[in-house]
């Protein structure tokens, strides 16, 4: 469990799996900025609030069908003591039916000082349990994985992120992908020809200006290629239009010349 300062990002997972977030917990980034005193985990195993002998946190559906379904006594116990402990958490359950998890999502929930994180198993969670304490449902995809565990990882790492001090370099979050409703431009280091692919001579230049231009203009014309719905959406300006349009005839050129 690692210990949270004042004022630092509470994370209370509620989860049979604590040991699953050693992967945030002691790699990378997200170790990093905990031991900078960012953010801090609670894990709380709804086994501990079991009343029986064998802890069970499942039993079988009404209605029949395959599978279990947790149960919500131990996991609302689980919950109650996390909230003893930080009051004004925001309870977040892990989802496929929950609104999708993207940049301004994040960015609206990195606001809030304490989460707690309900990580389903199995076919679900008890809907009466759902109802009574859950604020908010997030998924992180149109998929099914085995339990809540990597979704609320991957929830944690994106909002660790943002914080302030957590990347050594302060720009990393503000450049990533999503931040400004576009797809990230292509990136390059060493060397510079690479079986001759040679990097974009713009960025050898040291014009910052020009590689401004061109990565807003990649960044540009990547999202209309591999996610334009981002664009459908999105108000351009007159140099985002001119850029935008610029990748367009240079790709209709570099499509021409390769026939």
């Amino acid at each position: 469990m690692i210990e949270a300062p004042e004022g630092c990002r509470r994370f209370d997972v509620i989860t049979i799996f604590p040991e699953m977030f050693a992967a945030l917990r002691d790699f990378g980034i997200s170790r990093r900025a905990a031991e900078r005193g960012l953010w801090s985990l609670h894990c709380w195993n709804p086994r501990d609030f079991t009343e029986d002998l064998h802890r069970s946190v499942d039993d079988r559906p009404y209605g029949g069908g395959p599978g279990m379904v947790m149960l919500a006594d131990p996991l609302s116990r689980a919950i109650g003591a996390a909230r003893r402990e930080s009051p004004a958490s925001r309870v977040i359950y892990l989802s496929p039916q929950g609104r999708a998890l993207d940049h301004e999502a994040v960015v609206r929930l990195a606001a809030c000082p304490s989460l707690v994180l309900l990580c389903g198993r199995y076919e679900g969670v008890d809907q009466r349990l759902l109802d009574e304490v859950v604020d908010e449902e997030v998924s992180v995809g149109d998929l099914v994985v085995s339990g809540g565990e990597l979704p609320a990882m991957l929830m944690m790492d994106a909002i660790i992120r943002l914080l302030p001090g957590a990347l050594n370099d302060a720009d990393s979050a503000v450049e990533d992908s999503f931040v400004d409703g576009l797809l990230d431009y292509p990136h390059y280091t060493r060397p510079e020809d690479r079986a001759g692919a040679k990097v974009p001579a713009v960025l050898l230049s040291g014009n910052h200006a020009a590689i401004r231009r061109w990565r807003l203009k990649q960044a540009l014309g990547v999202t209309s290629l591999k996610r334009p719905d981002l664009l459908a959406g999105r108000v351009l300006s007159k140099e985002e239009k001119l850029l935008l349009e610029e990748f367009r005839q240079e790709s209709r050129l570099a499509t021409f010349r390769e026939e």
